[in-house]
């Protein structure tokens, strides 16, 4: 499934300027993968100044890394080093509370709850307070506006999960003309972007709180979410660059024989994964299944279907190698107190190290993970220097 591929989007009346957008998937620590493949992106460009994706689009973690992209617009490479500062120093203490008071009382509260001890309902099994204070501390989200006034940025989105509606809601903010959107189950909403947005979108399901935006309890964005790349589409992109956090080839398609009944970490990870990479890959072959049928209508028949389409260039980079299996090497790098509370659920062993690489949070494993994609991206460098080729000016219609 990796490679350039097609797919369809509306022609914008009047705009002519193409517009390259960036996806940003889910994955808690697995994020730290798209660090190494804008990094990569940036090398190939020769270290740009100009912002290459004047679309950003992010989801759980990639909500954050997008939204830091947007909050330095204004100098793309310093961007990428914002980043690349903030996950090469990363600790779990930076994401949420380590310390055995707020560890063990959380894990009481759960296991009270599940006994019916306790009539009151747990809010989480870890505290991302610290992910909050370090947002609120380098993201200044006031800069957005004031890129998107100056061209340097054309829109920001955020995806998030309501709770009470089941509605996968896209929070954007862009220039002047853009309007929301409203499908089956989703729906793009126009907002001034602040630190409320990011936490919810990043609010891995039972592991960190809802968050309470408007009038609603938000989760995290990649559930619910069938359609990831939709959002870039609708805000214009021509060209979309989508990185995942979770390896796709024929390979992990082959049946392995098991005798040994599942852990808990090993369902819990697999739930995981259902929740952050099954609808991108759903969502990227129903793409191109719609490009390889617009290919075979006369360019000169579509305005007689009464919709202006033309094709968008899609990029798809996703890890060579199972990030679960590198988690392993580092899953004893978790805080003790950590540690404590997987350990009974299997997520230290290989079999549930899926479930560990969601919260490892640690700088071992987010170095790894950022090489990574340095180094799968660099070996597609003629692909992403295609993608950024000026495509070809042509609307029908």
């Amino acid at each position: 499934m990796e490679g350039a591929a097609g797919n369809v989007t509306p022609l914008r009346a009047g705009r002519l300027k193409p517009r390259a957008g960036l996806v940003l998937t889910g994955g808690g620590a697995r994020a730290a993968y798209q660090v190494g493949v804008v990094k990569a992106v940036r090398d190939i460009l020769g270290n740009p100044v100009r912002n290459p994706f004047p679309i950003l689009c992010g989801t759980s973690a990639g909500a954050i890394n997008a939204a830091t992209l947007a909050v330095f617009a204004e100098d793309f490479s310093r961007a990428v080093g914002n980043l690349l500062e903030v996950w090469e120093n990363m600790r779990c203490s930076h994401v949420y509370r380590t310390d055995a008071w707020h560890v063990l009382r959380s894990g009481a509260r759960w296991l009270a709850s599940m006994m019916l001890i306790s009539r009151h309902n747990p809010i989480s099994l870890l505290d991302n307070a610290p992910l909050a204070q370090m947002l609120e501390k380098n993201l200044d989200f006031q800069r957005i506006q004031g890129h998107i006034d100056s061209g340097a940025l054309y829109a920001v989105c955020v995806t998030a999960s309501g709770y009470t509606t089941g509605q996968s809601v896209s929070f954007f903010q862009g220039g002047s003309g853009l309007e929301g959107w409203e499908r089956n189950q989703r729906i793009g909403a126009a907002v001034t972007l602040k630190l409320e947005y990011l936490l919810a979108s990043a609010s891995l399901p039972f592991i960190f709180p809802a968050v309470k935006v408007h009038r609603e309890y938000f989760g995290d964005g990649s559930m619910r979410q069938i359609a990831p790349v939709s959002p870039a589409l609708h805000l214009g992109a021509d060209r979309v660059l989508i990185v995942g956090t979770g390896r796709q080839s024929a390979a992990d398609q082959n049946r392995a024989r098991s005798n040994v009944y599942p852990s808990i970490a090993q369902i819990a990870g697999h739930a995981l994964n259902s929740i952050f990479l099954d609808s991108l890959m759903v969502d990227i072959e129903r793409l191109e299944r719609i490009n390889r049928t617009v290919k075979l209508v006369p360019p000169e028949r579509l305005p007689e279907s009464g919709l202006q389409l033309r094709p968008v260039k899609v990029l798809f980079i996703t890890p060579s190698q199972p990030l679960e299996r590198i988690a392993a090497r580092f899953v004893h790098e978790l805080p003790g107190t950590v540690r404590f509370i997987l350990r009974p659920t299997g997520a230290l062993n290989r079999s549930g190290s899926n479930l560990a690489s969601y919260l490892l949070f640690e700088e071992s494993f987010c170095r790894a993970l950022i090489d990574l994609g340095y180094q799968d991206t660099m070996a597609r460098e003629a692909e992403v220097r295609g993608f950024f080729d000026p495509p070809e000016e042509r609307a029908y219609g």
